[in-house]
């Protein structure tokens, strides 16, 4: 029921059955983004685009009664579907959460066509509810129960750490298998000439200021200068005095706490203002134009590029409006799904602000960096740890002045004297690069859809 151009992990499943299994595959989900360009390009793979299903004039009378219309639209459209536009299958292979209507529909359609059922857990979608609602309100209960009476009813289950995996086992009696998230063989660290024609592509998305002039939007590109890079005689280099660019990936949403990477930069600028001996009253146009005409310092700017759509995205662009800072800049924007992987393969940080609605999910944004040689910082939770070491390929954090401090320690002497950064790369390179998702498919789901068909 999401939009397939904004989950990757169904678009990495249906590329590895078509691919590694030799399977004819069925994607049936809302429309919205384009997916990956290798999928739309697969023979084997046949894209069934729903419509979303939307009752906003309803919620704002009645909230409950909106969910249970818009529950029972979706249950008739997927029966629909699943039944009559695509060719029997022999296994149905679903998202969760969301888990209302679809693990029902899917349970009745499987029973109808003789199909097995698999349920692939990326969360839970109860503990997503009762973020908005709180875990107490009765929607939430319900929605539980089904959640939790349907996903036991699957021939067959993925999840995506070990803590879910053993939940699922002792509280839900359900035998899940673990297969982490691994970014494919397109996530990879960009050449310069890639990073240049990106930032060339990019040029007014990245000069565009959001509200005033700040410290990116003064310079001039054209078709051989960017922000990051430069190109000279047929030949491309980066830029001694660039902006340091750190990269996240947000769904807008209320499991992921924007306003801590806001006060954070905030503090970034205001220390390295003190450190340098500042003044408050200081000429920041003078100092950008300083910048601009190569002056280095310490510290370098920050220009944070935040990618993603997603209901809070407003809201906090005007807040970002209405900061004040010298050093630091942020763009948000939505990119193809081609350039979203030379976006992370030409940044120097990624930040992750995912806490988990259950505690039990790990966050797909920090294993696409991996995949692309880039260090994160990430925000602390329950099994954060399974995927982020300390030391080796990013950091945590649990408040903003912490994440400030890993600015200032990560990029200070930036470019070319960041040690602990270009320890922490080599660490995410080797963590990307030690299994790809078609290794970890092969080892851990394709035995289990075997077994399942069998």
């Amino acid at each position: 029921m999401g939009d397939i151009g904004r989950s990757p992990r169904m678009q990495y499943h249906s590329l590895s059955l078509a691919n590694q299994a030799g399977m004819e595959v069925d994607i049936v989900a809302n429309g919205g983004s384009d997916p990956h360009l290798s999928l739309r390009e697969n023979p084997s793979i046949h894209i069934h685009e729903m419509k979303s299903v939307q009752l906003s004039g309803i919620s704002k009378i009645s909230g409950a009664l909106a969910l249970l219309l818009k529950a029972a639209i979706q249950f008739i459209m997927l029966i629909w579907f699943l039944c009559f536009k695509i060719p029997r299958p022999d296994v149905f292979i679903v998202q969760n959460p969301p888990s209302v209507p679809t693990l029902a529909a899917v349970k009745l359609v499987s029973w109808l066509r003789g199909a097995k059922f698999i349920v692939d857990w990326h969360n839970f979608g109860y503990t997503l509810l009762g973020l908005s609602h709180g875990r107490s309100h009765v929607i939430v209960k319900v929605y539980f129960w089904f959640e939790k009476h349907f996903g036991r009813m699957a021939d067959g289950a993925f999840c995506v750490t070990k803590a879910m995996q053993h939940e699922l086992a002792q509280n839900w009696g359900i035998k899940a298998t673990v297969l982490y998230d691994h970014s494919p063989e397109f996530f990879r660290p960009a050449s310069l000439t890639e990073k240049h024609e990106l930032f060339c592509r990019l040029g007014g998305s990245i000069c565009g200021a959001i509200g005033s002039a700040d410290c990116i939007s003064v310079e001039v590109e054209d078709k051989n200068t960017t922000v990051l890079t430069g190109k000279i005689d047929g030949g491309v280099s980066l830029k001694p005095n660039r902006p340091a660019l750190v990269v996240s990936s947000t769904s807008w949403t209320p499991d992921e706490d924007f306003s801590i990477l806001l006060e954070a930069a905030l503090m970034y600028d205001r220390r390295v203002a003190a450190t340098l001996g500042e003044e408050d009253s200081m000429d920041e146009g003078q100092l950008w134009i300083d910048i601009k005409n190569g002056k280095q310092f310490d510290y370098p700017r920050l220009l944070f590029v935040i990618t993603g759509k997603g209901p809070d995205r407003k809201k906090y662009e005007e807040q970002i409006k209405r900061l004040k800072l010298r050093r630091v800049a942020f763009r948000t924007m939505w990119l193809a799904s081609e350039d979203y992987p030379l976006l992370l393969g030409s940044a120097d940080l990624g930040v992750s602000l995912h806490t988990s609605s259950s505690g039990l999910d790990l966050p797909m944004k920090v294993v696409d960096m991996f995949g692309c040689g880039l260090p994160v910082c990430a925000a602390s939770f329950s099994c954060i740890e399974e995927l982020v070491k300390v030391n080796r390929n990013g950091l945590l954090f649990s408040t903003s002045s912490e994440l400030a401090d890993e600015l200032m320690m990560l990029f200070k002497g930036f470019p070319e004297e960041c040690v602990t950064l270009k320890s922490l790369k080599d660490g995410a390179l080797s963590t990307g690069s030690s299994s790809k998702w078609s290794a970890e498919w092969g080892t851990n789901a394709l035995p289990l859809v075997n077994q399942v068909i069998g």
